[in-house]
């Protein structure tokens, strides 16, 4: 049996203009900003009209530890969006735009698959609307305005050695982790070690994502902390006067995407932070414009639910107040075979066996979403190679754990596949969630990393140095001891080890830097080898990508 590869189902969808999907969520044309016939961006005077209007049902997809097996977690949130419109609700998509770096190296993209993707995907996986080119300048505007400050005598007396604000590209490579700046003489400034970041990981990103407005945007731009002088006081990005033409820059890419999935329901795509590396959600805007526009919001929490469902509850959640009714929990048997240690190349052959070993990583992730008082779901999304008998063991486990695990049908069948899932999510909605973060404001800020390894890893202890305390402490005595935490770690494991698969207990998490994201509002834990600019692998997605004859892509997906 052959199938259509992702991008030649949505080349053949039969798309609508966006003034339509626009009208059927009450956007008059005349406030969405069209870029080309099938995307547009929402205006900020409509958003603003919307402040009055009651919220929607906010469901969060989320899923198990990745593997190379995969696990479908937007093909499925973008299924349970056209699922619910199918059987009779109003409902909104919010995910995150794609990043570059994945797309040409091994990840892909994040449009979703098969019949449940949002179009156009091509745009989508590209350069779409620009929103993270200007992230990209305004992040390195605020780099350029550093070096040039202290090339024209350094009024504000930062010290080099104490810069800790990067550069960023929408690129993986390694090459630029680490570099020295300004070489070549006098005329090009003073020496200074620094490096470059992936923009999903720039603070600006958080901001944007995190931010209600303009005005809000500006003021948290202004509160980037850029580095510290020799008395260890702190540099602000608005002491270089910096926030205003940041801000500039972003303007337009504060207004929300709206575009469609195949079965033309609409989807806001907006803002793209990792969650390995950062807080891994869509912006706030969007997902607060859909929920006045719609009576359910499925929106995504990125990789698993250790990474995204915690920043989405712990971070998101907390500073926009928003409180989740729902959540599911993605799974499929070939990547619970591999947590139970079947080989790649043998996941097509049953091994319930290995299947019910792997289970346990399902239900830790089920524990955990449970810990923050969200009633779950388990969706199985359905692969051809799946039997019966490993769905059913799935299902009977998922049972054990006081969750119902649905297969999902929805890659093959789109809405028509899913739909037991939007009725059981229907019903968890109903049910009162008693949904709360995992630690208060008040709790210091290496407790609070405890409290995430020890509850959501499951590990014995924190490891960090006595400089990484004492920074912890210095900037608790400065005000921020109430901001959340971001943890950087592995997606592929509750360890810092991406090697080790299933549920590990009693392991530890080395910490080994923190980064302050005053403006963003979260102090960022890189814990074991992870980094926050990737490198490409061996054999990356770039090397197949190219323009055919008729000057269409291939090789994207």
């Amino acid at each position: 049996m052959t199938f259509q590869s992702d991008i030649e189902i949505a080349r053949a969808a039969n798309k609508l203009p966006i003034q339509e999907i626009g009208a059927r969520l009450g956007i008059p044309s005349g406030d969405l900003i069209p870029y080309g016939h099938d995307k547009a961006k929402v205006s900020q005077g409509f958003i603003r009209g919307l402040a009055d209007r009651p919220d929607g049902k906010l469901i969060l997809v989320t899923a198990i530890n990745p593997t190379p097996a995969g696990e479908g977690k937007t093909t499925t949130t973008v299924g349970l969006g056209d699922g619910l419109n199918r059987i009779g609700k109003r409902a909104v998509i919010c995910i995150r735009e794609a990043s570059l770096g994945p797309n040409f190296g091994m990840k892909g993209g994040a449009a979703g698959g098969g019949r449940s993707q949002v179009v156009p995907m091509e745009d989508m996986n590209l350069h779409f609307t620009g929103d993270f080119h200007a992230i990209t300048s305004a992040h390195n505007l605020l780099s350029a305005m550093i070096d040039n400050h202290i090339y024209w005598g350094n009024d504000l007396g930062l010290d080099a050695r104490r810069i800790t604000w990067r550069r960023v590209m929408d690129m993986n490579d390694r090459a630029l982790r680490d570099m020295v700046v300004n070489l070549g003489g006098v005329s090009n400034g003073f020496p200074r070690q620094t490096g470059f970041d992936i923009t999903v990981a720039s603070e600006v990103m958080a901001i944007l994502c995190l931010a209600e407005d303009l005005e809000d945007l500006e003021r948290r731009l202004g509160g980037i902390v850029v580095g510290y002088r020799r008395d260890r006081s702190p540099v602000f990005c608005r002491d270089l006067k910096a926030d205003g033409a940041m801000a500039v820059l972003l303007k337009d890419a504060m207004q929300p995407n709206l575009v469609q999935t195949i079965e033309n329901n609409p989807a806001f795509v907006h803002g793209g932070p990792f969650a390995n590396i950062a807080h891994g959600c869509n912006s706030v805007i969007a997902t607060r414009t859909a929920l006045k526009l719609a009576d359910y919001v499925v929106t995504e929490a990125g990789f698993g639910a250790d990474l995204g469902a915690e920043k989405f509850f712990d971070i998101k959640c907390r500073k926009a107040g928003l409180k989740p009714s729902a959540a599911v929990v993605v799974a499929t048997v070939r990547a619970l075979k591999m947590n139970g240690g079947v080989a790649r190349e043998d996941l097509g052959r049953e091994d319930v066996a290995a299947l019910k070993r792997g289970c346990a990583n399902l239900g830790r992730h089920i524990a955990n979403v449970k810990g923050f008082g969200v009633p779950v779901v388990v969706a199985i999304n359905h692969f051809t190679t799946d039997t019966e008998a490993e769905i059913e063991a799935v299902r009977a486990y998922a049972a054990g754990q006081g969750a119902e695990a649905i297969l999902c049908r929805h890659w093959a069948d789109g809405s028509a596949g899913i739909e037991d899932l939007a009725r059981k999510v229907v019903q968890l909605a109903e049910t009162p969630s008693m949904f709360a973060p995992l630690y208060p404001d008040e709790m210091p800020l290496f407790e609070k990393m405890e409290t995430v390894a020890r509850r959501i890893y499951h590990a014995h202890d924190v490891i960090a140095d006595h400089v990484i305390r004492d920074q912890l402490r210095a900037w608790e005595d400065a005000g921020y001891g109430a901001l959340p935490v971001c943890m950087a770690k592995t997606q592929y494991s509750f360890t810092t080890d991406a090697a080790i698969r299933g549920a590990p207990e009693g392991h530890s998490v080395p910490i080994r830097e923190v980064r302050l994201s005053a403006g963003a509002g979260f102090v960022v834990a890189i814990c074991g080898e992870i980094r926050t600019m990737p490198g490409l692998p061996r054999e990356p997605a770039a090397e197949v990508i190219r323009l055919n004859g008729e000057g269409r892509i291939e090789g994207l997906f």
